[in-house]
């Protein structure tokens, strides 16, 4: 439940802030009149997230066995590999973000309505798309019978939708930098999870082989139905008998991936904070009205 509810966090978080962005600059400059385009882009962006979260649930229920695990495990990869690109681009660009969506902004406005959807739809769109995809991979793969998965992302989303409304309204203040750095580590890490059950499903569907070659099982040190069992895999999608193929894989994109990750290579230490006050567009300094 947790790994759901930091997706939920994080992507929801990310969206929130577009969405902060856009209507902060709107309301400094004086452009109400733009607000209601926006708000449209950004509805149909969300409508059509959660259809296409609800064709990936209710699509793969008329599947044979095989034919969902294969489209299980190959949106799982997928997902992983999309939620990667979007951790280290966010991570090298969260201090760019509000000028760049701003420029965005200013060439939609003076091309009209049309374009302020699109801009709108596009900006929050793509974080939708993602994730949706992701949340339905990581649901699936740590789905136990149970809703708590599901509580745990709309958990998540409730919190990012309450922290983007404080961070509009200026009662609250966060250093982004490390936010988007601490938390992407902690989404590689359920990414590793939700890419070692791909391969296992894909293993299940005869796309990979080795399904019978097992690292290690501690089922019995690890009950999967019990407590710390549960909790194991809500957080990490721990599973007590991986193939010898998931784990390769598992440490094959886990440990590369952090380190690149905590490289040096977005946010030097010496280098401006940025804080979500800096996002919601504060007072230019003399230097760059000059």
């Amino acid at each position: 439940m947790f790994s759901n509810y930091l997706i939920g966090l994080r992507e929801g978080l990310e969206a929130s802030l577009v969405v902060c962005i856009l209507i902060a600059y709107l309301v400094k400059t004086g452009r109400r009149d733009a607000l209601k385009p926006v708000w449209a882009g950004i509805g149909i962006a969300v409508a059509i997230a959660m259809g296409f979260g609800c064709v990936l649930e209710f699509g793969s229920q008329e599947l044979t066995f095989e034919a969902k695990e294969a489209l299980g495990g190959g949106l799982s990869v997928l997902a992983v590999a999309l939620v990667t690109w979007m951790v280290f681009w966010m991570r090298r660009t969260a201090r760019h973000l509000k000028s760049e969506l701003h420029g965005k902004l200013d060439q939609a406005l003076a091309m009209g309505t049309g374009a302020l959807v699109a801009t709108a739809f596009l900006a929050v769109g793509r974080e939708g798309l993602e994730t949706a995809l992701f949340v339905w991979a990581s649901v699936h793969a740590a789905s136990d019978g149970t809703p708590r998965p599901l509580i745990g992302v709309a958990l998540g989303l409730a919190a990012a939708v309450l922290l983007g409304w404080l961070f509009y309204r200026g009662a609250l203040r966060i250093n982004l930098a490390k936010f988007f750095t601490w938390t992407g580590a902690m989404l590689v890490v359920v990414a590793a999870g939700v890419l070692a059950y791909g391969v296992h499903d894909l293993q299940e569907a005869a796309w990979v082989p080795g399904l019978g070659n097992l690292a290690f099982d501690i089922s019995g040190a690890i009950p999967p139905d019990s407590w710390y069992g549960t909790l194991l895999k809500g957080v990490f999608n721990f599973q007590p008998d991986p193939t010898v193929i998931q784990v390769t894989v598992w440490l094959l994109y886990l440990v590369p991936t952090l380190t690149v990750f905590f490289a040096p290579v977005g946010f030097a230490s010496g280098k401006r904070k940025v804080t979500v006050a800096d996002e919601q567009g504060s007072r230019p300094s003399k230097a760059s009205q000059a």
